[in-house]
Protein backbone atom coordinates (compact mmCIF):
# COMPACT_ATOMS: atom_id res chain seq x y z
CA UNK A 1 0.00 0.00 0.00
CA UNK A 2 1.64 3.26 -0.80
CA UNK A 3 1.77 6.15 1.57
CA UNK A 4 -0.32 9.17 1.28
CA UNK A 5 0.63 12.28 -0.30
CA UNK A 6 3.82 13.45 1.17
CA UNK A 7 4.32 16.71 2.02
CA UNK A 8 6.25 19.18 -0.64
CA UNK A 9 9.20 20.00 0.84
CA UNK A 10 9.10 23.95 2.29
CA UNK A 11 5.94 23.73 3.04
CA UNK A 12 4.47 24.43 6.64
CA UNK A 13 3.31 21.95 8.58
CA UNK A 14 0.08 22.03 9.59
CA UNK A 15 -0.64 23.77 13.31
CA UNK A 16 -2.38 21.16 15.89
CA UNK A 17 -4.23 21.43 19.02
CA UNK A 18 -1.44 19.17 20.94
CA UNK A 19 -2.19 20.63 24.22
CA UNK A 20 -5.92 19.19 24.17
CA UNK A 21 -4.37 15.50 22.61
CA UNK A 22 -1.90 15.61 25.41
CA UNK A 23 -4.47 16.39 27.96
CA UNK A 24 -6.25 12.45 29.79
CA UNK A 25 -9.48 13.08 31.42
CA UNK A 26 -8.36 13.92 35.06
CA UNK A 27 -6.13 16.73 33.63
CA UNK A 28 -9.59 18.04 32.43
CA UNK A 29 -11.56 17.89 35.38
CA UNK A 30 -8.95 19.60 37.16
CA UNK A 31 -8.59 22.60 34.16
CA UNK A 32 -12.47 22.75 34.82
CA UNK A 33 -12.07 22.73 38.24
CA UNK A 34 -9.06 25.77 38.66
CA UNK A 35 -11.46 27.46 36.07
CA UNK A 36 -14.47 27.34 37.76
CA UNK A 37 -12.59 27.92 41.42
CA UNK A 38 -11.52 31.52 39.40
CA UNK A 39 -15.00 32.63 38.27
CA UNK A 40 -16.41 31.69 41.52
CA UNK A 41 -13.11 34.32 43.46
CA UNK A 42 -14.35 36.64 40.37
CA UNK A 43 -17.55 37.12 41.49
CA UNK A 44 -16.97 37.09 45.10
CA UNK A 45 -14.62 40.08 44.04
CA UNK A 46 -17.44 41.73 42.15
CA UNK A 47 -20.09 41.47 44.80
CA UNK A 48 -17.68 42.71 47.17
CA UNK A 49 -16.90 45.78 45.20
CA UNK A 50 -20.99 46.62 44.47
CA UNK A 51 -22.24 45.69 47.89
CA UNK A 52 -21.42 49.26 48.96
CA UNK A 53 -23.70 50.61 46.22
CA UNK A 54 -26.39 48.01 46.90
CA UNK A 55 -28.79 51.06 48.09
CA UNK A 56 -28.07 53.49 44.88
CA UNK A 57 -28.73 49.81 42.77
CA UNK A 58 -31.82 49.04 44.05
CA UNK A 59 -33.26 52.59 44.02
CA UNK A 60 -32.41 52.26 40.17
CA UNK A 61 -34.29 49.04 39.66
CA UNK A 62 -36.99 49.67 41.56
CA UNK A 63 -37.26 52.88 39.19
CA UNK A 64 -39.67 50.81 37.13
CA UNK A 65 -42.19 49.77 39.52
CA UNK A 66 -43.09 53.30 41.11
CA UNK A 67 -43.77 54.43 37.78
CA UNK A 68 -47.33 52.10 37.84
CA UNK A 69 -48.00 52.54 41.58
CA UNK A 70 -50.60 54.76 43.09
CA UNK A 71 -48.30 57.98 44.53
CA UNK A 72 -46.93 57.46 47.82
CA UNK A 73 -46.33 53.78 47.86
CA UNK A 74 -43.04 52.04 48.32
CA UNK A 75 -41.95 48.83 48.06
CA UNK A 76 -42.81 46.26 51.27
CA UNK A 77 -40.38 44.62 53.66
CA UNK A 78 -41.47 41.85 55.93
CA UNK A 79 -38.71 40.24 57.65
CA UNK A 80 -36.22 41.68 59.85
CA UNK A 81 -33.17 40.59 57.59
CA UNK A 82 -35.02 40.99 54.20
CA UNK A 83 -33.35 44.21 53.66
CA UNK A 84 -29.52 42.63 53.72
CA UNK A 85 -30.81 39.65 51.45
CA UNK A 86 -32.19 42.51 49.02
CA UNK A 87 -28.64 43.89 49.01
CA UNK A 88 -26.81 41.39 48.74
CA UNK A 89 -28.80 39.64 45.82
CA UNK A 90 -28.24 43.27 44.23
CA UNK A 91 -24.72 43.37 44.88
CA UNK A 92 -24.67 39.59 42.67
CA UNK A 93 -26.75 40.83 40.05
CA UNK A 94 -24.21 44.04 39.78
CA UNK A 95 -21.17 41.78 40.20
CA UNK A 96 -21.90 38.86 37.74
CA UNK A 97 -22.21 42.26 34.94
CA UNK A 98 -19.01 43.63 36.53
CA UNK A 99 -16.53 40.20 36.55
CA UNK A 100 -18.47 39.15 33.50
CA UNK A 101 -15.31 39.48 31.12
CA UNK A 102 -12.97 37.52 33.66
CA UNK A 103 -15.72 34.71 33.87
CA UNK A 104 -15.64 34.71 29.82
CA UNK A 105 -11.62 35.10 29.82
CA UNK A 106 -12.17 31.44 32.16
CA UNK A 107 -14.00 29.86 29.59
CA UNK A 108 -12.17 30.75 26.84
CA UNK A 109 -9.09 29.61 28.77
CA UNK A 110 -10.55 26.06 29.23
CA UNK A 111 -11.26 25.62 25.76
CA UNK A 112 -8.10 27.34 24.12
CA UNK A 113 -6.25 24.20 24.25
CA UNK A 114 -8.86 22.78 21.76
CA UNK A 115 -8.01 25.78 19.20
CA UNK A 116 -5.23 26.84 17.03
CA UNK A 117 -2.80 28.98 17.19
CA UNK A 118 -4.20 31.38 14.95
CA UNK A 119 -7.21 31.53 16.69
CA UNK A 120 -6.23 31.58 20.50
CA UNK A 121 -5.37 35.33 19.10
CA UNK A 122 -9.21 36.12 19.23
CA UNK A 123 -9.87 36.34 23.04
CA UNK A 124 -10.02 39.60 23.14
CA UNK A 125 -13.41 40.06 20.51
CA UNK A 126 -14.69 37.00 22.35
CA UNK A 127 -15.02 38.85 26.04
CA UNK A 128 -15.42 41.87 24.61
CA UNK A 129 -18.48 40.87 22.27
CA UNK A 130 -19.48 38.57 24.94
CA UNK A 131 -19.76 41.26 27.09
CA UNK A 132 -21.06 43.77 25.14
CA UNK A 133 -23.98 41.17 24.52
CA UNK A 134 -24.50 40.40 28.01
CA UNK A 135 -25.02 44.15 28.91
CA UNK A 136 -27.20 44.32 25.88
CA UNK A 137 -29.64 41.26 27.37
CA UNK A 138 -29.42 43.36 30.36
CA UNK A 139 -30.54 46.46 28.86
CA UNK A 140 -33.48 44.95 26.58
CA UNK A 141 -34.67 43.31 30.01
CA UNK A 142 -34.31 46.59 31.88
CA UNK A 143 -35.49 49.38 29.90
CA UNK A 144 -38.00 47.05 27.27
CA UNK A 145 -39.07 43.71 28.59
CA UNK A 146 -39.86 44.59 32.45
CA UNK A 147 -41.32 47.69 32.08
CA UNK A 148 -43.32 46.15 29.39
CA UNK A 149 -44.17 42.95 32.01
CA UNK A 150 -45.01 45.18 34.61
CA UNK A 151 -47.92 47.16 33.15
CA UNK A 152 -49.47 44.23 31.53
CA UNK A 153 -49.26 42.45 35.12
CA UNK A 154 -50.36 45.38 36.99
CA UNK A 155 -53.01 45.91 34.74
CA UNK A 156 -55.08 42.83 35.37
CA UNK A 157 -54.77 44.25 39.60
CA UNK A 158 -57.42 47.01 38.78
CA UNK A 159 -60.00 45.73 41.25
CA UNK A 160 -57.12 44.64 43.97
CA UNK A 161 -54.79 47.19 46.25
CA UNK A 162 -51.36 46.28 44.86
CA UNK A 163 -49.21 45.89 48.00
CA UNK A 164 -45.55 44.64 46.54
CA UNK A 165 -43.20 43.07 48.92
CA UNK A 166 -39.29 43.98 47.61
CA UNK A 167 -38.18 40.30 47.62
CA UNK A 168 -40.47 38.91 45.44
CA UNK A 169 -40.39 42.02 43.39
CA UNK A 170 -36.30 42.13 42.64
CA UNK A 171 -36.45 38.24 42.92
CA UNK A 172 -38.40 38.85 39.60
CA UNK A 173 -36.31 41.45 37.97
CA UNK A 174 -33.24 39.81 39.04
CA UNK A 175 -34.45 36.69 36.85
CA UNK A 176 -35.92 38.44 33.87
CA UNK A 177 -32.19 40.24 33.42
CA UNK A 178 -29.93 37.40 34.59
CA UNK A 179 -32.10 35.42 32.12
CA UNK A 180 -32.09 37.63 28.95
CA UNK A 181 -28.71 38.61 29.69
CA UNK A 182 -27.46 35.07 29.04
CA UNK A 183 -30.05 34.40 26.27
CA UNK A 184 -28.08 37.13 24.61
CA UNK A 185 -24.58 35.12 24.74
CA UNK A 186 -26.24 32.66 22.04
CA UNK A 187 -24.96 34.17 19.01
CA UNK A 188 -21.27 34.13 20.86
CA UNK A 189 -21.49 30.47 21.82
CA UNK A 190 -23.44 29.21 18.39
CA UNK A 191 -19.99 30.83 16.67
CA UNK A 192 -17.59 29.22 19.10
CA UNK A 193 -18.93 25.97 19.07
CA UNK A 194 -18.97 25.87 15.35
CA UNK A 195 -15.50 27.24 15.14
CA UNK A 196 -14.31 24.05 18.09
CA UNK A 197 -16.18 21.66 15.28
CA UNK A 198 -18.79 20.59 17.75
CA UNK A 199 -21.82 21.95 15.15
CA UNK A 200 -21.99 23.36 11.87
CA UNK A 201 -24.59 26.19 10.24
CA UNK A 202 -26.06 23.20 8.20
CA UNK A 203 -26.62 21.66 11.57
CA UNK A 204 -28.03 25.11 13.17
CA UNK A 205 -30.74 25.47 10.04
CA UNK A 206 -31.52 21.56 10.04
CA UNK A 207 -32.93 21.51 14.21
CA UNK A 208 -33.94 25.44 14.30
CA UNK A 209 -37.67 23.99 14.77
CA UNK A 210 -36.13 22.30 17.80
CA UNK A 211 -34.16 25.59 18.51
CA UNK A 212 -37.21 27.91 18.40
CA UNK A 213 -39.54 24.89 20.95
CA UNK A 214 -36.57 25.42 23.39
CA UNK A 215 -36.54 29.07 23.10
CA UNK A 216 -39.31 28.98 23.97
CA UNK A 217 -39.89 27.11 26.93
CA UNK A 218 -37.17 28.97 28.47
CA UNK A 219 -38.84 31.89 27.55
CA UNK A 220 -41.99 30.93 29.12
CA UNK A 221 -39.83 29.87 32.41
CA UNK A 222 -38.47 33.59 32.65
CA UNK A 223 -42.12 35.08 31.60
CA UNK A 224 -44.74 35.29 34.52
CA UNK A 225 -47.72 34.72 32.58
CA UNK A 226 -48.52 32.15 29.69
CA UNK A 227 -50.34 35.09 27.31
CA UNK A 228 -48.42 35.29 23.42
CA UNK A 229 -47.31 38.63 24.10
CA UNK A 230 -45.10 38.37 27.07
CA UNK A 231 -43.95 35.36 25.70
CA UNK A 232 -42.85 36.88 21.98
CA UNK A 233 -41.32 39.42 23.81
CA UNK A 234 -38.72 37.31 25.22
CA UNK A 235 -39.01 34.74 21.98
CA UNK A 236 -38.33 36.55 19.19
CA UNK A 237 -35.29 38.52 20.22
CA UNK A 238 -33.53 34.87 20.81
CA UNK A 239 -34.83 33.91 17.81
CA UNK A 240 -33.08 36.47 16.01
CA UNK A 241 -30.21 36.24 18.12
CA UNK A 242 -30.05 31.94 17.18
CA UNK A 243 -30.19 33.37 13.73
CA UNK A 244 -27.64 35.47 14.08
CA UNK A 245 -25.40 32.19 15.28
CA UNK A 246 -26.24 30.71 12.50
CA UNK A 247 -24.62 33.37 10.39
CA UNK A 248 -21.14 33.44 12.89
CA UNK A 249 -21.34 29.81 12.53
CA UNK A 250 -21.63 30.09 8.25
CA UNK A 251 -18.95 32.66 8.35
CA UNK A 252 -16.45 31.53 11.63
CA UNK A 253 -17.03 27.65 11.43
CA UNK A 254 -14.49 26.01 9.84
CA UNK A 255 -13.67 22.04 8.88
CA UNK A 256 -11.15 21.05 10.89
CA UNK A 257 -10.73 17.65 9.18
CA UNK A 258 -8.77 18.87 6.21
CA UNK A 259 -5.48 19.64 8.02
CA UNK A 260 -6.06 16.19 10.40
CA UNK A 261 -6.10 14.13 7.08
CA UNK A 262 -3.19 15.34 5.59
Amino acid sequence: MSPGPQPRRGDAAPERPEELSRMTLLEHLEELRKRLIRIVLALAAGVAACFSWAPEICRFLAAPIYDYLPAGKRLAVLGVTDTFVLYFKTALLAGTFLAFPLILWQVWQFVAPGLYARERRWIGPFVALGWLFFLGGGAFAYYVAFPFTVEFLLGMAGDFEPVITAERYYGFLLTIVLGLGLMFELPIFLTLAARLGLVSAGFLLRHFRWAVLIICVAAALLTPTADIVNLGLFAIPTIGLYLLGVAGAALLGKKRVTADAD
